[in-house]
């Protein structure tokens, strides 16, 4: 394995930890998985993480390609950097102490909106859907839809999507694609075996700035790097 797949992957898992780790779709995997059947809601969240990490770094990988290389390496560098000082902020500022809340609520008023369900009972109906369908048919099932859905579109756009679009820019992308895969299937099975209650005990501030210094430290390193030509 050459240097710059080991460099690529150690940055993007680093970076992917840190940056999923409490958020938004951390939490949302997190309720879900008390809901539903964790491996349906496993599978949906990992299956759209995975899909846009791929997607993501083709869109890095190719950047290049259109404009000149010169121009992605100062953006990404710009990128890192604007991240840091992002997250620095959210974790002074407690950008982020009511994410859990603001899931949970969201969460809670789609259960509303489809019957008023309580919880218990919409947990107990699902595993007893999950013994009677056929393994074809709980992968196609509603909640693996909604699990891939939320999750989907809760990181489109999301901090963590550019910065790994900035990373594979700048790395080797096979190393990127690697690191970033492995990365969201360690927070996200954190997430769906741990519950809520190991999302409560989250340091969200420790986590923002580990987060927020790791990626001022990739911008002063491409800052700090030669373009290759």
């Amino acid at each position: 394995m050459s240097f710059s797949v080991v460099q690529g992957f150690s940055k993007s898992l680093a970076m992917t930890v840190l940056s999923e780790i409490g958020d938004k779709t951390f939490f949302a995997a997190a309720i879900l998985a008390m809901r539903h059947p964790r491996r349906l809601v496993l599978s949906g969240c990992l299956s759209a993480l995975i899909v846009m990490t791929i997607f993501s770094a083709l869109v890095g990988w190719a950047a290049p390609n259109l404009i000149p290389r010169a121009w992605t390496h100062h953006i990404t560098t710009l990128l890192f950097l604007g991240f840091g000082l992002w997250s620095l902020w959210d974790a002074f500022h407690d950008g982020e102490a009511e994410e859990l809340a603001e899931v949970e609520a969201k969460l809670d008023a789609d259960l509303k909106a489809n019957g008023g369900i309580t919880k218990d009972k919409n947990k107990i109906d699902d595993d007893l859907k999950k013994q009677k369908q056929p393994m074809l048919a709980q992968f196609f099932s509603p909640i693996l839809l909604k699990a891939f859905s939320i999750t989907f579109f809760g990181e489109w756009g999301d901090k963590s999507q550019l910065a790994t679009i900035g990373l594979a820019a700048d790395e080797n992308p096979f190393g990127v694609v690697l690191g970033g895969i492995i990365g969201q299937a360690l927070c996200t099975t954190a997430a769906v075996l741990g519950g809520k209650s190991l999302a409560k005990q989250i340091s969200e501030k420790m986590v923002a700035l580990s987060g927020g210094v790791l990626f001022i430290v990739f911008g002063i390193q491409s800052f700090l790097s030669k373009v290759d030509s």
